[in-house]
């Protein structure tokens, strides 16, 4: 396996170990993330060891987050590479993906979020 699964009381943290450049990268992430969509379970993707990534996995990413959200469970992308932030910026989806400078900022989203849908499910 190609990534660093750290499982926490609320989220599950991934941080991959290199760049998506291959094609067996990017298929290994989506069958983690269809079976964490399944479970419902919050999601950080620490992108801390990338420095490269294709323009179809960033758009993914933007599609997985846009299905995190619709079944309600949160799904925050942190640490970017200097190169990595500036292609995603070149491909104007900076607005589109949640993402944070620090994991730290991520776990405080993805709390805040919670705390949001548990607010929002008592009216």
């Amino acid at each position: 396996m190609k990534f660093k699964i750290d499982t926490r009381e609320k989220f599950t943290i991934i941080t991959p170990d290199s760049d998506f450049t291959s094609d067996n990268l990017t298929a290994e992430l989506k069958e983690l993330l269809t079976s964490f969509l399944q479970h419902k379970t919050n999601l950080v993707i620490n992108l801390k060891n990338v420095v490269t990534v294709k323009e179809n996995l960033v758009k993914e990413l933007a599609a997985w987050q846009q299905q995190f959200y619709e079944q309600q469970v949160s799904f925050v992308i942190c640490e970017l590479q200097l190169p990595v932030q500036a292609f995603i910026n070149q491909l104007d989806l900076d607005s589109e993906l949640n993402i944070t400078p620090s994991e730290t900022e991520a776990w405080d989203i993805v709390q805040m979020e919670e705390i949001e849908r548990e607010l929002l499910g008592d009216e």
